[in-house]
């Protein structure tokens, strides 16, 4: 049985969960909204959109790197197949927001939550209680209900394509939980660290995406119209990103992914309000209903996670007094 202690709210390390989750949630957000900024001035290059953005990583946590004089810990080409999968899930994604609206693409963003749970079972061994089990399937329902909502919604639901933006960014979403998988076999299993993570991330990401650039883009880049109003979006678009990548570790490591995957779920939350109330935009009421059921199932999905890492850790925690006292035996 699980007992809740609300009198530990208000402790320090949960007060700055909470403010580091909704600075990741506004991020996130402002991405989204750049993207999709993109989207409505007819500009179709994700690609390119992403690319600054894995340069800043390479530039800043590469430089880091280098002055702490740090040696490679994992082998280079998982983090070249990591950054390959990462450049088309953020390819499809925003690729999708040219066929969707903008609610749709971030509420189908949750459908990598069971996804990262079938990896992590069948690849990382993870187990699963029922509860998360049970919070999953209430999440895919919600998931379903915004495929259903663009449906009905036609071409209210802000995009020429509903259903094939929806296809796309459950697909970039798929692709996503396969890198957060590898992420964390690459850092737990092979003794990797972030800094090197995020500058291998940023450097092969930078290198896979000029290439895709040079093959896909290159006329739509000669066709946008080279201003300040035009550039900005792009330089807004890396440094968002780049904040994004950098502030989720830290949030994991302090608080978990319970708090992360509430602080995105809030990230939802923002954007149908000012979907509504900025953009005057109609909202179709399956949107809702999806909202709630997502939301409902990522609070199920979150309550037990830190009973699973708590046993996790307990049992680490055990085989390393094992070990200890082995050697002292010995």
């Amino acid at each position: 049985m699980v007992c809740f202690d609300f009198n530990g709210i208000e402790t320090k390390k949960t007060l700055i969960g909470l403010g580091l989750g909704q600075i990741v949630s506004l991020v996130s957000t402002s991405v989204s909204f750049t993207t999709s900024e993109f989207a409505r001035k007819g500009i179709n290059v994700p690609t390119s959109q992403a690319f600054l953005g894995y340069v800043l990583l390479a530039i800043v946590y590469g430089g880091t790197m280098l002055y702490r004089g740090s040696t490679i810990q994992a082998k280079w080409y998982y983090y070249l197949l990591l950054a390959l999968v990462d450049v088309e899930a953020n390819f499809l994604v925003v690729k999708a927001y040219q066929y969707s609206s903008l609610t749709s693409v971030m509420l189908l963003d949750c459908w990598a939550i069971p996804c990262v749970l079938v990896l992590t079972w069948l690849f990382l061994k993870t187990k699963y209680r029922l509860m998360k089990i049970s919070g999953v399937v209430i999440c895919i329902l919600g998931v379903v209900m915004v495929v259903f909502s663009d449906v009905h919604a036609g071409d209210r639901a802000g995009g020429s394509n509903p259903i094939k933006g929806d296809v796309l960014v459950i697909a970039g979403a798929t692709l996503y939980a396969v890198s957060n998988a590898s992420e964390e076999f690459v850092v737990k299993r092979n003794a990797g660290d972030t800094i090197e993570l995020m500058t291998f991330m940023g450097f092969f990401g930078a290198i896979i995406s000029a290439i895709q650039i040079s093959i896909l883009e290159r006329s739509e880049l000669k066709a946008i119209h080279w201003s300040a109003g035009a550039v900005f979006p792009f330089l807004r678009f890396a440094v968002t990103t780049f904040l994004f990548y950098s502030l989720v570790p830290v949030l994991l490591k302090t608080n978990g992914s319970t708090m992360f995957n509430l602080s995105l779920l809030t990230a939802d939350m923002w954007s149908v309000l000012i979907r509504i109330f900025v953009y005057h935009e109609k909202v179709d009421w399956l949107y809702f209903l999806a909202f709630a059921t997502t939301a409902i199932g990522l609070i199920i999905y979150s309550i037990k996670e830190n009973d699973l890492e708590e046993a996790v850790d307990e049992e680490a925690e055990r085989k390393k007094l094992f070990d200890e006292d082995g050697d002292l035996e010995s």
